[in-house]
């Protein structure tokens, strides 16, 4: 079984900063692509960032410059680093990762149940 766990969520005034943690436990043997998503109340989950196995990053338009992506080969973990939060952040932020859990098996897509990010004025 393989889970993914995020932690870092809480609340922060305006214009502050948080950084948000995901780990792989369980049964792993390598992770290829990594990705945050974040669902606000009453709208589609979107992608806020991904992050590919050479550690290539790519962001949303709207977070591009606020946002950064990382990832901790290892120790199975993935990071996203928020700062000058605004009130349109706040959201249930997901992390999402392609997984192997043994050699010669194929990838297979998991996420973690969220950490919720409130931005406060």
């Amino acid at each position: 079984q393989v889970q993914l766990v995020e932690s870092g969520g809480g609340l922060v005034q305006s214009g502050g900063s948080l950084r948000l943690s995901c780990t792989a436990a369980g049964t792993v043997f390598g992770i290829n692509n990594m990705a945050w998503y974040r669902q606000a109340p009453g709208k589609q989950r979107e992608l806020v960032a991904g992050i590919d196995s050479d550690s290539i990053a790519s962001y949303a338009d709207s977070l591009k410059g606020r946002f950064t992506i990382s990832r901790y080969n290892a120790q199975n973990s993935m990071y996203l680093q928020m700062n000058r939060l605004k009130l349109e952040d706040t959201a249930v932020y997901y992390c999402n990762a392609h997984v192997a859990m043994y050699r010669g098996v194929r990838y297979r897509d998991y996420w973690g149940r969220g950490t919720r990010v409130t931005v406060s004025s």
